[in-house]
């Protein structure tokens, strides 16, 4: 089986995904997946999350799914219930990644400087999100943070888009991206699940 870090770095678009109805994920799981991008972050921004979730580990059994803006042990434990493979956290919070670590199962926090990083490295992580990307200085800071610590490895998530995202991945140790403009709520809440699969097959043609 292949480590979260491959499985990023395989897809290369990691599109991040905020849901009112769960079950709207069946319809846009498939339109993600059969345009080129088999991943979903699937954030607790809503009380739809774990049921999202597990309908598309259900629908869609080969997609890599994380479950974002995770910020505490109960809300890892609703998500690896319902099939997430991995955990996205916006910030470095030590109760939530231990959460991860006792329950085995990969969590990549959110960090934008040196403190953050190194208290990631203390806890054995070395995949992070690099978030708020663009608000945090871009590339520029990101070039910063790879610098100092060489065994670390990032997805920036955060004002990506079809415009920067090749200059995001042009970095080395730079596995994958999150995106929203692919998974628009509103394109969501309208059923426009055409119009999200050009836009991820646009996303996913752009990275290859």
């Amino acid at each position: 089986m292949s480590t979260i870090s491959e499985q990023l770095a395989a897809i290369k678009i990691i599109p991040v995904i905020a849901l009112e109805r769960a079950e709207d994920i069946i319809p846009l799981g498939k339109a993600l997946a059969e345009n080129g991008l088999p991943a979903a972050e699937i954030t607790f921004r809503s009380d739809a999350a774990a049921e999202a979730i597990r309908l598309l580990r259900k629908a869609q059994p080969d997609m890599l799914i994380g479950a974002g803006t995770v910020l505490n042990r109960e809300q890892v434990i609703a998500a690896k219930d319902a099939g997430a493979t991995f955990i996205v956290s916006p910030g470095f919070n030590p109760n939530t990644v231990r959460a991860c670590q006792e329950l085995g199962i990969d969590i990549i926090p959110g960090v934008n400087n040196p403190s953050t990083v190194e208290a990631a490295l203390e806890m054995g992580l070395t995949t992070l999100k690099f978030f708020p990307a663009e608000a945090s200085g871009g590339i520029n800071m990101l070039k910063s943070l790879l610098a100092p610590y060489t065994k670390i490895q990032f997805m920036p998530t955060g004002g990506i888009n079809t415009k920067n995202v090749n200059d995001y991945l042009a970095i080395e140790r730079v596995l994958a991206c999150g995106g929203t403009w692919m998974v628009d709520p509103k394109l969501i809440n309208a059923g426009r699940w055409d119009e999200i699969g050009r836009l991820a097959r646009e996303a996913a043609d752009l990275v290859k």
